[in-house]
């Protein structure tokens, strides 16, 4: 069998990321509704979804600006957010090693949450082929593309959204969709009900530490349950 194209690649990523969009659809609309109440102009509210790109981090940016937090802490509060896309970036460092550094900085730029979701599985598991980065490419411009009109739509319906359609609702739901797409084996699903188990005790922690906690306490029940996960052949 031929090694897959890069056309075929991308255009696989495009399809593995476009239901997670169902999610985060509203996601961004939400953040375009939210952005114009904390005070930011339209103009700002969309670019800030091209220069952050992160859809919690962006929700953390708005609140800041709306409480007229000083910049320093702003700018601060955002990184820390953003930090866990080190942790994506180091999860897949090893598949595009290979690549120049214009692949890795633009791949770096789209490697957020549900693009990384959706790609990890095809780079980890798939087939070791030359042109498998355009799949993490297709995703990730998918999910740039997605959120970038969805936020613009927030932006322009504004208040004209209903209250009772409840979309806050969606981000719980992008996320437990990422989930679900992230247990592949015994150590993922272990991980994920260590940390479940260990986040509803830990809540009542300050400075919200319950869920650094938890994410640590998932994190090492997956490492010692490695040994577990069966080998592919």
């Amino acid at each position: 069998m031929n090694d897959p194209t890069p056309r075929s690649e991308f255009l696989a990523g495009v399809r593995a990321e476009l239901p997670l969009l169902l999610g985060v659809v509203p996601f961004g609309m939400i953040f375009g509704v939210l952005g114009l109440a904390a005070g930011l102009p339209g103009w700002a509210v969309v670019l800030s979804s091209s220069l952050i790109f992160g859809g919690s981090s962006q929700v953390v940016f708005a609140q800041l600006w709306g409480a007229v937090t000083p910049p320093a802490v702003t700018v601060t509060t955002v990184g820390v957010v953003n930090l866990r896309h080190l942790l994506y970036s180091a999860a897949v460092a090893e598949y595009l090693r290979g690549l120049s550094w214009r692949w890795k900085l633009l791949l770096a730029y789209l490697l957020t949450d549900e693009a990384f979701a959706a790609a990890l599985p095809r780079l980890r598991d798939g087939p070791a082929t030359p042109h498998r980065h355009y799949f993490l490419l297709g995703t990730g411009s998918t999910l740039w593309s997605g959120w970038q009109l969805s936020t613009l739509a927030g932006v322009l319906l504004g208040a004209a959204i209903p209250a009772g359609w409840s979309l806050d609702f969606s981000i719980a739901l992008t996320f437990i969709a990422l989930l679900v797409l992230a247990v592949h084996r015994r150590s993922d699903a272990g991980a994920a009900l260590v940390a479940a188990a260990v986040v509803l005790p830990a809540m009542a922690l300050p400075h919200k530490l319950g869920l650094l906690v938890a994410a640590a306490a998932g994190i090492g029940a997956g490492l010692a349950l490695r040994r577990f996960d069966r080998k592919t052949p």
